[in-house]
């Protein structure tokens, strides 16, 4: 049985509502970017913070460029930086000490490395993460996700998965973290796989 048909058998198995979104959206499709390492996506997600996805792909390609060999740069690279330097592409003041921080903590291990990080379970990576100035839970929840591809995280404060919980499930407001936490204890262990679906949900009412 290959990873794929398990989490949406086990899916329909237990919940007639995924089983319906799975038969209306179609396979699962996630596709973890697992050749970045931890450092590069927590950059990535700080840069993400507030904006739109055009913008922060063009201050990270500004953030590239500062290195000679555009590369994308490394902890001790960004130490190196100047910080107006930094600014000027486009980091606010904020973002700019939430990636020193970052890189300060990558060089001490803080934030593991890409071979060490994917020996620890889910809330030892949360715990040393969130260490690091400007990461919450979620960040590290979407790092989970789409880079190490752990198969039971549910992130509960994601207004996407809580919007398309509220329109999979017929919801006249939008549900409390702690209803969605609660009602998804019947996906374990492929809570991603159903956080999957209900984001595919909210994007379709997007579309004309």
């Amino acid at each position: 049985m290959d990873r794929q048909t398990a989490e949406t058998r086990h899916l329909s198995r237990t919940d007639p509502v995924m089983k319906r979104l799975i038969r209306d959206i179609g396979p699962y499709r996630l596709r973890p970017r697992a050749r970045r390492s931890p450092f590069e996506s927590l950059v990535r997600a700080i840069a993400y913070q507030q904006l739109h996805e055009k913008a922060a792909e063009s201050i990270l390609r500004r953030f590239v460029a500062l290195c000679p060999a555009r590369r994308f740069p490394q902890p001790d690279d960004v130490l190196a930086m100047d910080e107006q330097a930094i600014r000027a592409v486009g980091f606010s003041q904020a973002k700019v000490k939430a990636l020193r921080d970052l890189a300060a903590k990558t060089l001490d291990g803080t934030v593991p490395a890409g071979a060490i990080i994917r020996t620890l379970d889910d809330e030892a990576i949360i715990e040393r993460l969130i260490a690091v100035r400007g990461i919450g839970r979620w960040t590290v929840e979407m790092l989970l996700i789409f880079q190490l591809g752990r198969p039971d995280v549910l992130p509960v404060d994601d207004f996407g998965v809580r919007n398309g919980f509220r329109m999979a499930y017929g919801r006249r407001s939008i549900p409390m973290p702690k209803d969605v936490r609660r009602y998804g204890e019947r996906w374990r262990p492929y809570r991603t796989a159903a956080a999957w679906y209900l984001w595919r949900t909210a994007d379709r009412s997007k579309k004309p």
